[in-house]
């Protein structure tokens, strides 16, 4: 290229010299130059064969034409030093920022800065297996606590984590994340540096909306949302296979149990919450709530799929639907100020036989935007846009016209720079019935359920909005203790775990 482009300069200054157009007194078909004439072939003669020693007589340039071309060969020459020297400074730039490029490409890091001398040494990456992964808890990550009750993060994920749902057994924490992941991390100890996680990837377009365990904890039902509608899965797990020549099990691999497409009216799932059905004649059973972003409420048999039934709460908007620890009652939050609670009637042989209306909680003055049973399933806990909290007494005769009772009400205590009283978005109620978290946005507190005090703050326990919390069912191993652990999932890509604070 470089060649051609000082060729090209030798020719535009060379022909710049000449007049193109024919002379009137040339009839032997030469071009006028200034003061001179030039014959075509002299010219040929001067590109391809520069040396006068050419054995050709008819390419040879006659003595008369050598004489009136000596005056341009000064200016020929000069073209062509500067067209290199152009065409050298154009390349050596170019290459140079090129080489620059790459260099950063490579090398991120172009400038980094010398390790001190109490640096410790990286550690190799884990190994990467089929069924597991491997979590680590950086020690850059304990530096930013900026709260005592923050144990541990899992980090890792790709996207926004959308849901979490513990185990009936608190050993596993299952994430629902919008990279199309769902992620099983086993929870051996919270204050552990890696957490060994098995990763399940759902269906091509799949955005995972939430999760729940559906009895034990090798089965968990997944809400998923892709342009065509809502879709659930529940994956299992496969007996472990004996090989024939060795006598080792390979560990078990999830697999799609059942699944449902196009379910509520193709909306998008908002909440999906199990629980084992143990109330009067049940048989033991996962029952699954689905709810919608519309007006209806789904019922799920965990293990087998069945749809068990459905609710339209009519109040042209849920916010959430959660179901009783005891399978007994449904319980929505919604557009309108007033709480409906359905009960789902089971037959003498343990199956599930209807479901019927048979309360509306009546009190706030605004929207609810969440509740939780307590762990008894005799109590809801509801906070709307009021600016207030209420407990209520549903453990009534409600077949007799007996109306719930509202227990205790309490002021949120939550206020923005200017004082207005923030509305709570997720609540969730420790597995003693003692402490009830709840957030608004990136916020995050804990409550006495007794007097609606206080017991701690987190302003920001994660970089974004939290989407998710939930308490562990039971309480998990940390170090040689064991305490009660609150799990949070936000937008930040990370999900939390938190120590349960002091009632004193």
């Amino acid at each position: 290229m470089c060649y051609t482009m000082c060729y090209n300069i030798l020719c535009l200054n060379f022909v710049s010299k000449i007049d193109l157009n024919r002379t009137a007194n040339s009839p032997d078909g030469t071009y006028g130059v200034t003061g001179y004439r030039v014959n075509p072939q002299t010219l040929l003669q001067f590109f391809l064969f520069p040396s006068p020693s050419s054995s050709s007589s008819s390419h040879r340039i006659t003595n008369k034409e050598s004489e009136e071309m000596d005056p341009i060969m000064p200016i020929v020459a000069l073209s062509v030093i500067l067209g290199a020297i152009i065409a050298f400074l154009f390349f050596n730039t170019y290459f140079r920022n090129r080489q620059s490029e790459l260099r950063s490409l490579a090398d991120p890091n172009i400038n980094p800065k010398p390790p001190s001398s109490h640096s410790k040494p990286s550690h190799p990456p884990p190994s990467k297996k089929t069924h597991s992964k491997s979590h680590s808890h950086s020690d850059k990550d304990q530096t930013k606590r900026h709260h005592p009750l923050d144990l541990n993060t899992l980090k890792g994920h790709g996207d926004a984590v959308n849901g979490l749902c513990f185990s009936p057994d608190g050993q596993n924490l299952a994430t629902a994340c919008a990279d199309g992941i769902i992620r099983i991390f086993k929870l051996e100890d919270a204050s552990s540096k890696s957490f060994k996680f098995m990763r399940i990837n759902l269906p091509a377009g799949g955005h995972p909306m939430a999760v729940a365990f559906s009895g034990d904890t090798s089965s968990i039902v997944v809400a998923s949302h892709t342009l065509s509608g809502s879709s659930l899965y529940m994956y299992g797990e496969e007996k472990p296979k004996a090989s024939e020549n060795n006598t080792q099990t390979k560990l078990p691999l999830p697999e799609i149990k059942w699944e449902h497409h196009k379910v509520h009216d193709r909306r998008a799932i908002i909440t999906l919450f199990g629980a084992k059905a143990s109330y009067g004649s049940a048989d033991g059973s996962t029952i699954i709530a689905s709810c919608s972003e519309g007006t209806d409420i789904m019922l799920w048999h965990g293990r087998t799929g069945k749809n068990l039934g459905h609710v339209d709460t009519n109040q042209l908007k849920n916010n959430m639907a959660a179901i009783s620890p005891n399978g007994r009652f449904i319980a929505a939050a919604a557009f309108t100020a007033d709480v409906k609670v359905w009960e789902i009637v089971y037959a003498k042989d343990g199956s599930a036989k209807e479901v019927a209306n048979v309360m509306q909680l009546k009190g706030h003055k605004s929207a609810v935007t969440w509740l939780c049973f307590s762990p008894n399933s005799e109590q809801i806990i509801t906070a709307s846009k009021d600016g207030s909290m209420r407990i209520w007494n549903i453990n009534v005769r409600y077949h007799l016209s007996e109306d719930p009772k509202t227990l205790k009400v309490f002021p949120i205590p939550l206020h923005d720079s200017a004082g207005t009283t923030l509305h709570y978005d997720r609540l969730s109620i420790s597995p003693d019935g003692k402490i009830l978290a709840a957030t608004h946005g990136s916020t995050l507190q804990w409550l006495c359920v007794e007097t609606g005090k206080v017991l701690d703050t987190a302003d920001k326990a994660h970089d974004g909005d939290i989407t998710c919390i939930s308490w562990a069912p039971k309480s998990i191993p940390m170090g040689k203790e064991q305490v009660l652990v609150l799990a949070t999932a936000s937008t930040d890509k990370k999900v939390k775990l938190w120590a349960s604070p002091s009632l004193s």
